[in-house]
């Protein structure tokens, strides 16, 4: 039997395939929408039909996001998909540890620098 090779994910599919830190960022961000769509469908007891309708979608959209067609649709548009279904996005934002990382190493090149920023938040 052959020995499988086993890597560690870094938490995104998508990275981990390969794409764009951004590219991955934003189709995971897209993928959870569609997820939770897809979800709020299974859940309900309507037909695909009705369903597209409730959303204001064709019957063939709504088919192509079930179908995991992703590239099909923004994100803006999951959104709006979304919050038709009475479902809430919310988007949370914070700095990447890397980002956390480079800036914590990098010193300040004014003495003053700090200072100009809290009085300016």
């Amino acid at each position: 039997m052959k020995k499988l090779d086993q890597v560690v994910s870094s938490g995104n599919i998508f990275i981990d395939l390969g794409f764009s830190a951004e590219d991955a960022q934003n189709l995971m961000l897209r993928s959870d929408v569609m997820g939770a769509i897809r979800d709020w469908f299974e859940d309900s007891a309507l037909t695909q039909a009705v369903a597209a309708k409730q959303l204001n979608i064709t019957q063939p959209r709504f088919n192509s996001l079930l179908k995991g067609k992703i590239a099909d649709f923004s994100l803006d548009a999951f959104v709006t998909i979304a919050t038709a279904a009475g479902l809430q996005v919310a988007l949370q934002i914070k700095p990447s540890k890397k980002l956390m990382k480079l800036q914590s190493a990098r010193p300040n090149r004014h003495p003053t620098a700090s200072k100009r920023r809290q009085k300016v938040a």
